[in-house]
């Protein structure tokens, strides 16, 4: 099994992918049914459905693809500028039927939200198993592990299961909650993929070097105090900016961290491990960071989309100091 799952994880991917497309589709043709909202909804979900199930085709077999899938991601960008994307009016529980399943399942009701995540950690650690299911061109084992793709495609799958098996829900009203669900969460949903591409991009064309030649100038040599407190700023900066303290963590660490941290004696592990949590101190300060900060109150229904951000702010000040008074302690 192991080896027809290795030797066919390209096809295993994209049929993960294609169920992606497929619940985006469903989506738009939900939204297209709620005539008080504009077909932009329509557009978004459905063009985004394609790309999902037919990206890979695009690339690999039409000329120009990478422009194309470029163009309509634009075009996607377009539809959420001029608020073309809403949330359909999709029946929903009452109250009454929504207090009385909640009685019904009780505290169980967590299995599900804790399931993926214990399910996606176990199916990501298959490689420590050593299972091997060939060996490569220099005649070592090749070890078996699960692609991303299909470590959330099976996790998702597996609670899914038991969310049903749980909630005893039809399921009419499972492709409601999650079209539902999905427009709530809206553009929301691509920047994590968007911003972690524009990470890989940032850092191919050498924007560390540049933060590096720039900090040069303001950031004084010998002095790790001030290296320490400009190396934890721009990662909290670039993290707010950018969403994503992995794609943060290569440039402002190239640019600061190496030249005025670790080459002024700083331990190069120390250095590294609290610049990456410090840049997690940004992720709470950011709507860029939409699946910590603006999913959440969607899915909640807040009044204030940025609420989260606003509670977050204090603790996170208080973390960002912490950071560089630990870096000064233990990197030194």
């Amino acid at each position: 099994m192991f080896s027809f799952i290795f030797n066919n994880t390209v096809i295993i991917d994209e049929i993960v992918y294609g169920i992606c497309g497929i619940i985006c589709i469903i989506t738009g043709i939900t939204a297209i049914k709620d005539k008080k909202i504009p077909i932009g909804t329509f557009l978004f979900w459905t063009v985004l459905g394609v790309l999902f199930m037919f990206g890979k085709v695009f690339i690999s077999y039409i000329p120009y693809g990478g422009t194309i899938i470029g163009a309509l991601l634009i075009g996607l960008g377009i539809l959420t500028l001029t608020k073309q994307v809403k949330v359909a009016d999709i029946p929903a529980a009452s109250k009454e039927e929504v207090f009385e399943n909640a009685k019904k399942v009780g505290n169980k009701i967590f299995i599900p939200a804790l399931l993926i995540g214990v399910t996606a950690m176990l199916f990501a650690q298959m490689k420590s198993f050593n299972i091997s299911v060939g060996t490569n061109d220099a005649g070592k084992a090749v070890i078996f592990g699960f692609s991303t793709a299909q470590v959330l495609g099976l996790s998702s799958v597996i609670t899914l299961i038991v969310a049903v098996l749980l909630t005893k829900a039809k399921t009419k009203d499972t492709f409601n909650d999650t079209s539902k669900m999905l427009m709530q969460i809206g553009a929301s949903s691509l920047l994590p993929q968007l911003l972690g591409v524009l990470g890989a991009v940032f850092a191919a064309a050498g924007i560390g070097k540049i933060i590096g030649n720039a900090a040069g100038g303001i950031v004084p040599q010998g002095v790790p105090v001030i290296g320490v407190i400009a190396y934890c700023a721009g990662m909290v900066i670039f993290t707010m900016i950018m969403g994503n303290a992995f794609a943060a963590f290569t440039v402002i660490t190239i640019g600061v961290g190496i030249p005025f941290v670790i080459s002024q004696g700083g331990n190069p592990a120390v250095v590294s491990a609290l610049g990456m949590t410090c840049g997690y101190c940004g992720t709470l300060l950011t709507p860029m960071a939409a699946n910590f900060n603006i999913v959440p109150a969607s899915i909640l229904e807040t009044r204030d989309k940025y609420s989260l951000i606003k509670a977050q702010a204090f603790m996170s000040a208080a973390l960002i100091i912490v950071h560089i008074i630990l870096m000064l302690i233990f990197a030194f």
